[in-house]
């Protein structure tokens, strides 16, 4: 069995270092966050006062889910100050709710081009496509890491305990 190397000075601050980096880069996407959402509640006042929410819904929605996003972010750096590693899923999670944001834009701006131009109807028929593929294929990622946590979970209890 190996014995754990101690901790150098030069490791230690390399640590430190990075929980600062990750910090910092947080915060900025915290304060990010809020400034969009305030952005957006600004924009949805205006909206509703106006009455003409559904010609600005879309604009409002795509900055809520930006939001979305930027938080998820946070919660993937707070993960990796707390466990010093890198964890996927939030990562899958972020691309989701990405593909989501741009479906979503290219649905209510095709409208306009079904009857305009056929050829970018088109294209924009293939990119919602590949976004569909891509949420599918993410979500089957997404599946596949939490079946098999629950695998090796179940693994680690079944192991028998070793007499000393």
């Amino acid at each position: 069995m190996l014995k754990p190397v101690p901790s150098s000075r030069a490791t230690n601050f390399l640590k430190s270092s990075e929980s600062l980096v990750l910090f910092a880069i947080a915060i900025v996407l915290v304060v990010l966050a809020i400034l969009i959402l305030v952005s957006d509640l600004v924009g949805l006042y205006h909206a509703v006062m106006e009455g003409q929410i559904r010609e600005h819904a879309i604009e409002i929605l795509d900055g809520i889910l930006l939001v979305m996003m930027i938080m998820e972010i946070v919660y993937t750096v707070t993960l990796s100050m707390e466990a010093h590693t890198l964890v996927a899923e939030p990562f899958l999670i972020v691309g989701t709710i990405a593909a989501i944001r741009r479906m979503l834009v290219i649905t209510a701006e095709s409208t306009k081009l079904e009857l305009s131009n056929s050829i970018a109807f088109q294209n924009i028929l293939i990119e919602l496509s590949l976004l569909a593929t891509t949420i599918l294929m993410i979500a089957g990622a997404i599946y596949i890491m939490r079946s098999s946590e629950k695998f090796l979970v179940k693994e680690k209890k079944e192991e028998p305990q070793k007499l000393i």
